[in-house]
């Protein structure tokens, strides 16, 4: 009894150590990144820098809780799309936000002779990750 006690507790203390780990890169790469100042600067929204965070940290808890936990949400399509339009959201957001960091557009665009497409090809990779989320959610999820 006491040996599966202490079994579990040093299974939830490194679970605990790896989530701390797992999560302090994550800020650490969002933080590097500068997502939420970006955000802020293109949106003019200064004023809701403490939303901003809030939603950060508390998509991150939701998500961390429904990657781990055993729940079926069984919603319906219309709901499967926005939670899928958010999630496209995001990913499209960290995508540019590291491409912006590394200087990839401008360096495609040149390559490729598209300097004057920069805005169609900004919209088709954010429509594409869109597309693609729903497609996700909507479709390979549901299954």
């Amino acid at each position: 009894m006491l040996e599966n006690l202490l079994i579990n507790f040093v299974q939830v203390l490194i679970g605990f150590s790896g989530g701390l780990a797992v999560g302090g890169g994550f800020v650490a790469f969002i933080t590097v990144l500068k997502i939420i100042p970006r955000l802020l600067q293109l949106t003019k929204s200064y004023k809701l820098i403490k939303f901003y965070t809030a939603c950060v940290v508390l998509g991150l808890i939701v998500g961390s809780y429904l990657s781990f936990a055993n729940v079926n949400l069984n919603q319906p399509v219309l709901i499967l799309v926005v939670w899928g339009l958010f999630h496209g959201i995001f990913n499209g957001m960290l995508a540019a936000a590291l491409t912006e960091v590394l200087n990839v557009f401008p360096v495609i665009t040149r390559r490729i002779r598209l300097e004057n497409s920069l805005l169609i090809l900004l919209m088709a990779i954010m429509f594409g990750k869109i597309v693609g989320s729903l497609f996700q959610w909507t479709i390979l999820v549901r299954l």
